[in-house]
């Protein structure tokens, strides 16, 4: 029995430093201060519900607006394909709503065949040869954003969507497991 309680105790405590750490570098990572006038801006892709975008991909793409809107010659990248459920892909759904906006087409540039935070990046690289870039993300993904970008030789920085409450809680856990993914694994 002492065993056993020792066990979970180390567990525990591993558990605990790791959610830590992780919480640590999320929050340090989207508080950083976003550079002006970089040339590229890449949103990451999130769920579409038909044709209306999820809370977290509206944050996304309002966060990527006012960043357009600030940085006239900044080029937009918007990513993601289509999943269950939607009817429409997710680069289109981020590009009505800057064209909406008054953000003109030609600044637009759609990678809409990647279903992965990994893919997103990679694909767009290699369609538009982004070196460096803006990662627009919810503040809770863009730690795992900007590693998968300097994975892939792209310069990066992050911009911070919030994180709609109702699905904070969720989207946290989740995101806890894919960071651990990531350091074991590398992706």
């Amino acid at each position: 029995m002492r065993k056993i309680l020792y066990f979970s105790f180390i567990l525990l405590m591993v558990i605990g430093s790791f959610v830590f750490y992780a919480q640590g570098q999320i929050k340090k990572v989207a508080s950083r201060k976003t550079p002006q006038n970089i040339s590229y801006l890449i949103v990451l892709g999130a769920k579409v519900n038909g044709t209306t975008m999820s809370l977290s991909l509206l944050y996304r793409a309002q966060a990527a607006l006012t960043y357009l809107q600030d940085n006239p010659e900044t080029i937009v990248i918007a990513t993601g394909g289509k999943g269950e459920g939607e009817w429409i892909t997710e680069a289109e759904a981020i590009q009505n709503f800057l064209l909406e906006n008054g953000i003109h087409q030609e600044r637009i540039l759609i990678e809409d065949q990647s279903t992965t935070t990994l893919e997103n990046l990679t694909f767009a690289k290699d369609l538009f040869d982004v070196k460096e870039a803006v990662i627009v993300s919810n503040d809770f993904h863009l730690f795992r954003a900007i590693k998968n970008a300097q994975s892939l030789s792209i310069k990066a920085y992050p911009l911070a969507a919030k994180t709609p409450q109702t699905v904070k809680t969720k989207m946290y856990m989740r995101e806890y497991a894919a960071i651990l993914r990531l350091i074991v694994l590398g992706y």
